[in-house]
């Protein structure tokens, strides 16, 4: 049996890897509909050894589909999501519009799979490090019983989108060539740089992206008394996002459980062992389908804590393969 998609912003860094990663899931597609603004219908892009017309994403567009994949803005998705519901599909949405909505499932598929069953027609993808975050720190709960993490993240620019990465690679090339860097997308350069600057900041001195790890990780873990700090830096890394974690648990931890805990957790791969200069890197998990766990060691500061470290492809499993992973899940 095969199942009509849709993708609206497909033309797109994530809207392109929805592409991709369905054909190479062997995701049973009948019929693919690629949907994008005003400005971009009517162009033709060239997919799997395909031929696809961009239509123009409206409120009627989505007769007939099954599953409709959203990679756009909270806004489009605000007006675009609940159309898809209405005439019939299930709308699978990147943005942050429907996250904390508690109609709507927010899903890793890996850790709440019923709730993405119990939808109305709209289900949350989670923001890319908070996903990718989870991966590790979950499997640690099930064992130990999360109650409090500080993280720090280490966030590649392509989750600022292509022009991003187009920026750090034409500072690099402007250094190489003693020529001035110029920066567009980042308020400072990010060659050879770290910014602790992710989003827009709030009152409260944090910024969005920083508060999405708290406030996502507490509904998908049902956790809602689970506290996290957490501190985004955006740095020169094209793709893969890292995150430090300093987590306290309620019962006494051990390491080698904790191991155990990491290799048994679907989707994740163990890679600690110090002594031989092994460990997840960035480099690693640029297109790879799990994320990666290691420096696992006890925590100085918490009498139950751990300290560990988390890679994972932001454009894969901190997005467009997490919400392909969500229509898996539906369709068994």
């Amino acid at each position: 049996m095969g199942y009509k998609v849709g993708i609206v912003g497909a033309t797109g860094a994530v809207g392109q890897e929805f592409v991709s990663l369905m054909k190479e899931r062997n995701f049973p597609v009948s019929e693919l509909k690629l949907f994008a603004s005003a400005r971009s219908a009517g162009k033709q892009i060239e997919a799997n050894g395909q031929t696809y017309t961009i239509e123009e994403a409206t409120k009627t567009c989505f007769d007939g589909l099954d599953y409709v994949l959203f990679s756009a803005s909270g806004s489009i998705s605000k007006e675009l999501c609940p159309a898809a519901a209405a005439a019939g599909a299930v709308a699978v949405d990147n943005s942050s519009a429907f996250r904390m909505d508690p109609n709507v499932p927010l899903v890793v598929p890996e850790i709440n799979p019923e709730a993405a069953r119990n939808n109305n027609g709209i289900i949350a993808n989670p923001n890319c490090s908070t996903a990718i975050t989870l991966m590790g720190a979950y499997p640690l709960h099930k064992v130990f019983g999360l109650k409090r993490m500080f993280a720090s993240t280490y966030q590649a620019v392509s989750g600022s989108g292509a022009e991003a990465m187009q920026e750090l690679g034409d500072q690099l090339k402007a250094w190489a060539a003693d020529k001035p860097m110029e920066k567009n997308v980042y308020p400072h350069q990010i060659a050879f740089n770290a910014l602790p600057h992710v989003d827009s900041f709030l009152d409260t001195g944090y910024t969005r992206e920083e508060m999405k790890m708290e406030n996502e990780g507490r509904k998908i873990m049902d956790l809602p008394d689970m506290k996290v700090s957490c501190t985004c830096v955006r740095v020169p890394v094209m793709r893969s996002h890292s995150i430090s974690i300093n987590a306290e648990f309620e019962r006494p931890v051990d390491i080698e459980e904790a191991r155990a805990a990491i290799e048994a957790f679907p989707g994740v791969d163990l890679i600690d062992s110090p002594a031989d200069n092994l460990y997840p890197m960035p480099l690693d998990f640029a297109g790879k389908v799990n994320c990666g766990v290691g420096r696992i060691r006890r925590d100085c500061a918490f009498d139950n804590g751990l300290a560990f470290w988390v890679v994972g492809d932001q454009l894969w499993k901190g997005a467009a393969l997490n919400a392909i992973q969500i229509m898996e899940c539906l369709i068994k």
